[in-house]
């Protein structure tokens, strides 16, 4: 057996790390870039795929935090769905039975979306109702009621559900000369949140949860290999359980007009693919140095038509 790859300074329950320069962040929220400049030293797999797509992307997004008005709609609606997943989980650790689980879930969910009113201007938009938030999450845990992919228990009695997590690199940003960071040493850390660890066949693996308007077929799932952030997620719970992760159950689910319809696909990771993305991510963050130095992160033109085009086409 493979024995896993391991990083220094890992731990779960992390410090939030602000992984945006945001002026309007929480007090007490450290921020994610060296004092005084825009070297980024707390990486995590959104913005590392930024800086990956296109810098100039990256610095619209993490540095100047541009944003659409619709990437709320859809950011809500994760994340409740992963709130309800994670409350479903808890009460079943608590040894309730599957139906108190979800009535307690969807309780919880009414609530908290209570007083949201979404406002949709496109059709992706529009499904990511309320009332589809709902029939997903319920028919989703009851598609799995009986999985055969069970919840990892930790020693503390708690589900490995939305692990933080933060470990890092062996090497950091160069010191600089002078400035508020003259002298000063920083390893880069990277850092994230893991829905769940599950033992599926005997073998460790990490799930993910994700929501399409597609049908999710094979096309969808080879998408995730090779992937940023599905192979992050392999390297930070092997670091975190301190074993062998196979990979990452990819559960999806097809959000559409009057039905939720759950996909499940995995995808698999070797220890050499884990050490050739650690070598690749520090040319990045080399890369990425170079960019906040002379302050210009410049236009990749190959990405701007990619995936239905770029969000920040017409701006850029």
């Amino acid at each position: 057996m493979e024995q896993p790859v391991l990083l220094r300074g890992a731990y779960e329950g992390t410090d939030q790390i602000r992984t945006d320069q945001s002026k309007d962040a929480a007090e007490g929220v450290a921020s994610c870039f060296l004092e005084g400049t825009k070297t980024q030293y707390a990486w995590d797999s959104t913005s590392l795929e930024a800086l990956k797509k296109c810098p100039r992307y990256y610095q619209l997004t993490m540095i100047d935090n541009w944003q659409l008005r619709g990437d709320a709609i859809h950011l809500r609606w994760g994340q409740e769905f992963h709130y309800a997943i994670e409350d479903y989980e808890r009460s079943r650790a608590a040894k309730l039975t599957h139906g108190d689980s979800v009535f307690d879930t969807v309780r919880a969910l009414v609530g908290r979306i209570k007083g949201w009113e979404p406002a949709p201007r496109t059709k992706s938009e529009e499904l990511k109702s309320k009332e589809a938030l709902l029939r997903t999450v319920v028919w989703y845990l009851d598609h799995y009621e009986n999985d055969a992919a069970e919840t990892v228990i930790l020693a503390n009695g708690k589900p490995a559900v939305e692990l933080s997590f933060q470990f890092e690199l062996e090497f950091g940003p160069k010191p600089a000369f002078d400035g508020p960071n003259k002298g000063h040493s920083q390893n880069y850390l990277l850092c994230g949140h893991l829905d769940k660890v599950v033992k599926f066949s005997g073998d460790l693996f990490v799930m993910d949860h994700k929501t399409t308007t597609s049908t999710p077929g094979a096309y969808f799932f080879d998408n995730f290999n090779p992937h940023n952030q599905m192979t992050v997620y392999t390297i930070a719970s092997q670091t975190i359980m301190k074993s062998p992760i196979k990979g990452v159950i990819i559960d999806a689910v097809q959000i559409a007009v009057g039905f939720s319809r759950p996909v499940r696909g995995i995808t698999y990771r070797t220890n050499d693919q884990l050490e050739e993305w650690l070598g690749d991510t520090k040319l990045w963050l080399r890369a990425a140095e170079g960019y906040a130095e002379e302050d210009f992160w410049p236009m990749n033109d190959t990405a701007c038509g990619m995936y239905g085009g770029c969000r920040f086409r017409e701006v850029c």
